[in-house]
């Protein structure tokens, strides 16, 4: 018979409720605990839910659940903490919410951590379990683009929300062949206080080390998508080879052109009703099997953030910067005292509500 493992849940905005409502459907999991110091938000999930264990002292309660899975939907700014609780609670698996860390010191922290301690470790990445998102990684895997030689990813949501999704799918796109180098500059100063502290504008190089080049934008310059209504999902990432290209819009399904296909097109839109249950059901196949580690594990994760990280760093520094980071810093320093003090310019009508400018 296969083994039930034991979930605990610490937040409960919409990603934590998600998390929660979909770890409770899947019968390889027992929802063991719920916890948040928001008690509206924790009254709400159990309203959901039904009669779950919670409390606001999550430590508390993971010390007592000794859960399996210590899952945590918190914003960036609490990282570290939580994934010390996790490895004391005695857990075996970490899932957690993009972006891994908001600095290279926090990172490097994090995964020293998770390695000593021997857990296995989750980011949220789950947007790639949609089917538009897969059919451009089939295309790209199939040789049908000739020799990939660019990938790419643009969001017109600021940094720290969206640049790890960027970097991720695209990174898997390249197979995570790890950076070389990045260049990058920043503009806005409005998002530095958002809780995803970003620069309102962020657009950048990375080299691969296999000679394929990523370029990437994200905030109130990036391009629009106006063929997709909403403004979260004007998300766009893709591939281009030699003999075509292929690319996927979070909100509007996903299209290509090969030399032996031609044009080609198809739907798809994010929907967590859809991506998570495989999202999460693999978490069971790796705690079962070593062997099957799951899409979103932290490693590929790290490749994603130190390149993220390295970006933010060039724009701050005014420099390339190699790849793998050799030092830490506090990339979020650096752009606070850094970045010009003057409104960032915007691709389109819609960012200038989103980005402080009316």
């Amino acid at each position: 018979m296969s083994k039930t493992y034991r979930v605990l849940v610490v937040g409960l905005g919409k990603r934590g409720l998600h998390h929660a409502t979909f770890f409770k459907a899947n019968p390889r999991f027992q929802l063991a605990g719920i916890a948040s110091r928001d008690q509206a938000r924790l009254q709400g999930a159990l309203s959901k839910l039904g009669q779950v264990p919670s409390a606001s002292d999550a430590r508390a309660l993971a010390l007592s659940v000794k859960p399996d899975v210590f899952c945590f939907c918190t914003p960036p700014g609490v990282r570290l903490d939580l994934i010390k609780l996790g490895i004391e609670c005695g857990t075996k698996l970490i899932a957690f919410e993009k972006p891994v860390a908001l600095t290279s010191a926090e990172l490097f922290a994090i995964r020293d951590l998770i390695r000593k301690a021997g857990v296995k470790a989750v980011i949220s990445h789950q947007h790639r379990y949609g089917v538009h998102y897969r059919k451009v990684k089939e295309i790209a895997a199939s040789g049908a683009l000739g020799r990939i030689h660019t990938v790419y990813g643009t969001a017109t949501g600021w940094m720290t929300h969206m640049l790890s999704h960027l970097i991720d799918y695209t990174c898997w796109f390249n197979n995570y062949t790890p950076g070389a180098w990045v260049m990058a500059q920043a503009a806005g100063r409005h998002k530095l206080t958002d809780n995803h502290p970003s620069p309102d504008y962020l657009g950048g190089f990375v080299q691969f080390a296999n000679g394929v080049r990523g370029i990437y934008e994200v905030g109130a310059g990036a391009p629009d998508q106006p063929e997709v209504g909403k403004w979260w999902g004007k998300n766009r990432m893709g591939a281009q080879g030699t003999e075509g290209f292929a690319e996927v819009l979070t909100n509007g399904g996903w299209r290509a052109v090969t030399k032996g296909g031609g044009h080609q097109s198809g739907d798809g839109a994010m929907n967590y009703d859809l991506d998570m249950p495989p999202y999460i059901q693999e978490m069971a196949d790796w705690l079962d099997d070593d062997k099957k580690a799951h899409p979103c594990n932290f490693d590929h994760a790290c490749l994603g953030a130190e390149i993220m990280l390295a970006l933010q760093r060039s724009a701050a520094e005014g420099s390339q910067v190699a790849l793998p980071l050799a030092t830490v810093a506090d990339e979020q320093a650096l752009l606070k005292a850094k970045l010009a003090d003057r409104p960032v310019l915007v691709s389109c009508d819609p960012n200038r509500k989103e980005f402080g400018l009316g």
